[in-house]
């Protein structure tokens, strides 16, 4: 294979992968992609917000 047909081969577009990160009384979910979720004083709503961020991408 030449450099010519590697760099015209498709690309996998990169994965997401989310964590929640405290903020003082807040949480806030975060992906690898640099998304960032509204602060949200319950980790499961930033849980929520995490889970629907995934399925949106």
């Amino acid at each position: 294979m030449t450099p010519q047909d590697r760099s015209a081969a498709p690309q996998d577009p990169p994965e997401h992968h989310t964590r929640t990160v405290e903020q003082g009384p807040f949480c806030v979910a975060r992906c690898s992609c640099g998304w960032r979720g509204p602060a949200r004083r319950a980790r499961s709503l930033a849980r929520t917000d995490a889970q629907g961020h995934l399925t949106g991408c």
